[in-house]
């Protein structure tokens, strides 16, 4: 195999640019399923290592012909992907997401989330214009404590927040593995908010009950299910 990826390489080399499409092509050709890696102009992430072949060796002759491109091989990079695939294939093919480009981490990350979508469903990325769906900054710890929000608040959990034409990637994956994953990888973390009630309780949860934001999140959708279907 080894003799194989080397002759592609000699007889690609004078044939491939830096270009996306030379760049994803020359990993099709050296056997890398693109759709479950993420492109940037100077790192490719991995999302999912089995399904992507991604092997060492693969990433040898990546190397011969990009040296100047970094493949990222985070295994909490690969697991923050599989909780927002939970989300993601609720997606039609040809939808066209808006992803801000303000900036933010958070906006940032989802964009690198999202990239290989284009190739698995065919969704296309905008940051301006028409748009099918609204990719919302969302995580894990923001929604669990708008849900304790809303509890303290005596209203009781409000579903309408959520907007009928977006689409939250990062809903299911808790802050601290996103500050960790945007640490190691050298980008700005992600500012919280100030400690508020819920802010607290929440703290509180994370000792005597680990798991808790994901069973609340649990709980709410099958409470918002049981309403839905009530209708």
């Amino acid at each position: 195999m080894d003799l194989i990826f080397d002759f592609v390489n000699m007889e690609e080399e004078e044939k491939f640019g830096d270009s996306k499409e030379d760049v994803l092509k020359f990993l099709k050709i050296i056997g890398v399923d693109t759709r479950f890696v993420s492109y940037t102009q100077n790192k490719i992430y991995i999302n999912n290592l089995r399904f992507s072949k991604f092997s060492r060796k693969r990433e040898n002759t990546f190397y011969n012909q990009y040296d100047d491109i970094e493949i990222v091989r985070s295994s909490l990079f690969q697991k923050i992907c599989s909780k927002s695939s939970k989300v993601l294939a609720n997606m039609e093919p040809k939808d066209r997401i808006l992803v801000s480009k303000d900036g933010s981490p958070l906006n940032e990350l989802m964009y690198i989330i999202l990239e290989p979508y284009t190739r698995k469903y065919g969704v296309e990325l905008v940051s301006e214009g028409e748009y099918d769906l609204m990719a919302e900054a969302v995580t894990l710890d923001d929604e669990v404590g708008r849900i304790f929000s809303d509890i303290f608040d005596g209203i009781g959990i409000d579903f309408a927040r959520k907007k009928e034409n977006a689409i939250y990637p990062l809903i299911n994956v808790p802050l601290e593995w996103i500050n960790d994953f945007l640490e190691n990888d050298n980008k700005e973390k992600v500012v919280e908010t100030p400690i508020s009630l819920s802010g607290e309780f929440m703290e509180f949860l994370e000792d005597v009950a680990p798991q808790y934001k994901d069973n609340v999140l649990k709980a709410a959708s099958f409470i918002e299910e049981k309403l839905e279907a009530e209708k």
